[in-house]
């Protein structure tokens, strides 16, 4: 004889169906644990890549502001240099003697702080009577063969030139004596 009687039975059952209920809690839960587990993954990619593109859109825009700085810096630098060629031009010239000295010094100091800013903003100023004629710096005008020096060498700067860094703004034009 069974020492179980019906009730035991019913009881069994009753804790085998909360058990199962429990189980099926459980797992219902999981679920919705691995599908919060995925949309949290979601979202942080999607965060992730909005923050990156935002820090990437920031240097861009820093970028483009330098390039403008640069661009614009460049364009003054340019538009300074036929200044520069302006005075050489005059203090080049039979007349320039025939200038007051006073006017003439201050003409010349307005020069100077022209190349002083110009230097100051990493620009360079290149031409020089003697030196070896450089086709990438220099443009040669005219060759002659009567002038005194080396050849190949440079007897005349008609109008320097003027660089940045490895970057030539302006190339010299010279004349260089012939072989």
């Amino acid at each position: 004889m069974n020492d179980y009687s019906d009730d035991d039975e019913f009881e069994q059952n009753d804790d085998s169906n909360e058990a199962l209920g429990a189980n099926a809690k459980i797992k219902q839960l999981r679920e919705q644990l691995k599908e919060a587990q995925q949309k949290r993954d979601e979202y942080l990619a999607g965060w992730q890549r909005e923050k990156a593109d935002a820090i990437n859109s920031r240097k861009e825009a820093l970028a483009d502001g330098d390039r403008r700085a640069a661009r614009e810096k460049m364009s003054l630098i340019e538009d300074l240099i036929p200044v520069l060629d302006s005075f050489d031009m005059a203090a080049g010239s039979e007349s320039w003697s025939e200038v007051s000295d006073g006017f003439r010094t201050g003409m010349e100091a307005v020069r100077n702080q022209l190349l002083d800013v110009l230097s100051r903003n990493g620009v360079e100023r290149y031409g020089k009577v003697g030196e070896q004629f450089n086709p990438r710096t220099e443009e040669a005008v005219q060759e002659v063969s009567d002038a005194p020096g080396e050849p190949h060498s440079v007897v005349r700067v008609l109008r320097y030139g003027y660089k940045m860094g490895d970057r030539i703004i302006r190339p010299a034009q010279v004349i260089v004596k012939s072989a």
